[in-house]
């Protein structure tokens, strides 16, 4: 057990050691049900009610959303919370104020308290840390908490919450074996965040998860408004992923909602908001640069959805020679994500340093069977510094396929 004595890292060992953890274990830390959460906010005296909230879901574009809603709304002067996951460098990010992460000793302070109940209750890492965030926002007293959506929506630990507006990004294939196999099935788990009253914006449609929302917002009496039918001309961004402006289109759909609903935010306060993303929230990882010659670039995009359109954005780039350095977990449809995977690249397979990763050598053999070419490294780190030195200063360099090698090289 802990005690008085104990450190951050002692406290993070325990956690990541005695938890299932869904970014680290994969299926088996994944929990189908909120009777534990539930539990949980009931012992920490109901914090999720005494603070207001955004509840952010969707497969891809639900971080940076719930960044930028963060970033406006602190340009509108807000105190703001931001809870996300998963981290990519330190447990911390998951739990912000205003750009800050989480004290340490606040979160040594909240596990060792609490240890005997987590235990006795036998959380998963996820649910702890979601009664951690809420715990944290209402002890600050935030003005408001963007929530995202850790995985689905229905089930997810976030979804106790009774929140001021809810987001839906949009839905692509991703999680099929926990979520559903088509995109109608996925819908309903995202749209599972959807409240009796409580105003919901949604990004992307197609007919098939149109046709989900429409009927679950009506069965709730939550107003519905969809984003692509207030197309706004985009405001410049310091995000440069070329899929930041249907995100930018969702946020500031939602932004006017909570303008209506007498959130203040001017027209400055979203322009600003939306430039300083990353110096007010501290965002990483999404069309991050880390190089100039040769330009080197890393994304997070992890499915077939989110894949399509980074594979769009490489191919508008302009280079002598392209170096793909790729790794995935081994619960995502490798095939479908390596089917969008350009041909004329060179390939560094890797993998991420974490179980759930799927073994290079097996990324590569499959590869190898869809025309890719390339070498087994042992590291992400390996990989890409053998990309740097085979690179000439007009190539490109792209670092991705997972959030977890993207985690390796910032």
């Amino acid at each position: 057990m802990l005690d008085t004595r104990s450190t951050y890292q002692e406290t993070l060992d325990w956690l990541y050691q005695q938890l299932p953890m869904y970014q680290r274990d994969g299926a088996k830390a994944y929990k189908a049900d909120l009777k534990k959460t539930w539990a949980l906010v009931h012992y920490l005296d109901h914090p999720h009610e005494q603070i207001k909230t955004i509840h952010v879901a969707g497969t891809n574009g639900k971080g940076s959303t719930s960044h930028m809603l963060a970033s406006i709304l602190q340009e509108a002067g807000y105190r703001v919370g931001l809870y996300t996951s998963p981290h990519l460098k330190d447990f911390r990010e998951r739990i912000r104020i205003n750009g800050q992460k989480i004290p340490k000793e606040v979160v040594v302070d909240f596990v060792r308290a609490h240890q005997s109940f987590f235990s006795a209750q036998h959380l998963s890492f996820f649910e702890m840390t979601v009664g951690l965030a809420f715990r944290y926002f209402a002890d600050q007293k935030v003005d408001i908490a963007v929530i995202e959506v850790g995985m689905g929506g229905r089930l997810d630990s976030t979804n106790v919450i009774s929140p001021e507006l809810s987001v839906i990004t949009n839905i692509g294939l991703d999680h099929m074996a926990f979520l559903g196999t088509t995109l109608s099935a996925i819908a309903q788990e995202k749209a599972g965040i959807i409240k009796p009253g409580v105003d919901v914006v949604v990004g992307e449609v197609v007919p098939e998860t149109r046709q989900v929302f429409d009927q679950t917002a009506q069965l709730n009496n939550a107003p519905l408004i969809y984003s692509e039918a207030h197309y706004r001309a985009p405001y410049p961004m310091d995000l440069k992923g070329a899929y930041q402006k249907a995100n930018q289109q969702t946020v500031r759909t939602a932004i006017a909602q909570l303008i209506h609903k007498n959130w203040v935010v001017h027209e400055d306060h979203i322009k600003l908001g939306l430039l300083h993303v990353v110096a007010n929230t501290k965002l990483l990882g999404r069309w991050q640069q880390l190089a100039e010659s040769p330009k080197i670039i890393c994304d997070t995009a992890h499915n077939v959805h989110g894949l399509t359109q980074t594979m769009r954005q490489i191919k508008a780039q302009h280079y002598k020679s392209l170096h793909m350095v790729i790794g995935f977990v081994n619960d995502k449809d490798i095939k479908q994500a390596l089917a969008l995977m350009p041909f004329d690249a060179t390939y560094y397979f890797c993998a991420p340093n974490l179980p759930r990763g799927l073994a290079a050598a097996e990324l590569a053999k499959i590869a190898g069977q869809m025309g890719l070419v390339g070498k087994v490294y042992p590291s992400v780190a390996n990989a890409l510094n053998s990309a740097k030195a085979l690179a000439s200063q007009q190539d490109f360099i792209y670092v991705g396929g997972s959030t977890f090698v993207v985690a390796e090289v910032l």
